[in-house]
């Protein structure tokens, strides 16, 4: 198994690209340990998706935090492995729930097994990560164990309506913190807290990483609509075909203009058979003033993100944190 290659920044220099490019390659090896079990069964289908790559975000996040506050220590590259396995465990999870037959680009564990196996495995990695965080000691266990209540609150949340009388946009976005937000904020807490960083900078880290992880996602919608599937390498029209209103289409649902009542009706209906329908409502979307809405409100929430690090020192890992939240919010897969 190769490692996968470093999250490409842009404007990293050269002596930093080293250093996170050297941190990576003991995630990466250390991870593969981790995951490995005595068992052939279990080792392999434990590994299926560490085996197919993936872009390490959360853990390269974990790393370029410990380099903007102090240096990359055992503990560090122990506490990005821990959130990756998270991670990862959260995918064999998800598939089972939205009974997916691909995960990059490979056969969902619940495909290429079972259901039965995709959620065993993923408990088991999640027991993997819980492990490891144990070494780190209480707070980073109390730290692990709020990240997963609030990891599976959001998934709760995100297949239920939004209640009677509640704003749905925030509704949305709340979700969303959890969903999503709150395993970026620990992988960026980490790496501060277990470099050196000051209390300061540990908070400083975390509230840029809940901004980041929703900028990640909310990037995530659009490209869901905008994307003509080549250059993302996904589907568009998934949250529609699933029914996920995503805050483009919430901002479509809110409004109130005569032009877009064939858009409002389409996002009420039922598009999960509908592939015409589908096809209708992404075109209507993509030339929308909701969609440039979302992606406004994207913007402002990296804006946030990057603002937050001014409590860092001025230094090359903090210059391609700030290029980190660029990356996100302007990608296009």
């Amino acid at each position: 198994m190769t490692a996968p290659p470093v999250l490409a920044l842009p404007g990293v220099t050269p002596a930093l690209a080293e250093a996170l490019a050297a941190a990576m390659a003991r995630v990466d090896r250390l991870l593969v340990e981790t995951v490995d079990h005595a068992d052939p069964f279990i080792a392999e289908a434990s590994g299926h998706l560490l085996a197919a790559g993936g872009k390490r975000f959360r853990p390269t996040l974990t790393i370029l935090a410990a380099l903007a506050c102090g240096e990359v220590t055992d503990e560090v590259i122990a506490a990005a492995v821990g959130v990756e396995l998270t991670h990862l465990a959260s995918l064999y999870h998800d598939d089972v729930m939205d009974e997916a037959l691909v995960r990059r680009a490979v056969p969902s564990v619940n495909a290429a097994y079972d259901n039965s196996t995709a959620i065993l495995v993923g408990d088991l990695l999640f027991g993997k990560a819980s492990e490891l965080v144990a070494g780190l000691g209480p707070q980073a266990v109390l730290i692990q164990a709020r990240t997963f209540v609030r990891l599976c609150a959001g998934q709760i949340r995100d297949t239920r309506p939004c209640p009677p009388g509640t704003d749905p946009i925030a509704y949305y976005l709340d979700v969303l913190a959890d969903k999503t937000g709150v395993l970026v904020a620990t992988a960026a807490r980490y790496g501060a807290m277990f470099s050196g960083g000051t209390p300061e900078q540990v908070e400083v880290l975390r509230e840029y990483g809940e901004l980041l992880g929703m900028a990640f996602q909310l990037a995530d919608d659009i490209i869901d609509i905008s994307s003509d599937g080549i250059q993302s390498g996904k589907t568009p029209g998934t949250d529609l075909r699933e029914g996920v209103a995503t805050l483009a289409m919430l901002y479509a649902a809110a409004s109130t203009d005569p032009s877009g009542a064939r858009l409002r009706e389409l996002l009420a209906s039922d598009l999960s058979g509908d592939e015409a329908g589908v096809a209708e409502a992404l075109a209507l979307l993509r030339v929308d003033p909701a969609l440039e809405q979302a992606r406004a409100h994207t913007r402002a929430v990296g804006a946030q993100a990057s603002a937050a690090l001014a409590g860092l020192p001025d230094n090359d890992a903090r210059a391609a944190l700030v290029a980190l939240v660029e990356q996100v919010v302007d990608r296009v897969g």
